[in-house]
């Protein structure tokens, strides 16, 4: 087979490496945790950490999307996922938040996975494009994140 050089497969990128380490970090900082109510409420931390540590425009948005989700599914556990905010259920992610600058993208993304109950016909929707955060935007999510629990 021959292969041009650009479509040569060259590995993961650097910030893909950082962040499968982000991740290999987060289970053995998790491992080390003592009883379960520490473990969230120091995955907790984590996340209002790494929340703080974005840009503006992420950190903004992060911040927003942070308190809909807690606020509209607090049955959800903050934790960080592969380096970014995610919220668990029964300790399975049913949704993140992918700030722009962790895979240099043009924008946010609110993520959700397989364990979310958004399923609707034959497609659905599981990740979202953030630019900003509006009050229809927070709304939206609010909606979204509820059903995803339901």
């Amino acid at each position: 087979m021959s292969t041009t050089e650009d479509s040569r497969y060259e590995g993961f990128t650097a910030e893909e490496r950082a962040a499968m380490k982000a991740h290999a970090e987060e289970g053995k900082k998790a491992a080390r945790r003592g009883s379960r109510a520490e473990k969230a409420a120091e995955a907790a931390r984590d996340v209002l950490a790494k929340i703080a540590e974005m840009r503006d425009a992420d950190r903004i948005m992060a911040e927003r999307v942070h308190t809909v989700i807690m606020a509209g599914a607090p049955e959800l556990a903050p934790r960080l996922w592969y380096g970014m905010p995610a919220y668990a259920l029964n300790d399975k992610i049913v949704c993140h938040f992918q700030p722009a600058e962790k895979f240099k993208t043009r924008y946010a993304t609110l993520g959700f996975s397989d364990q979310a109950k958004l399923d609707e016909d034959a497609m659905w929707p599981v990740a979202f494009a953030l630019t900003e955060m509006t009050p229809e935007v927070e709304a939206r999510i609010g909606v979204l994140v509820k059903q995803a629990v339901s």
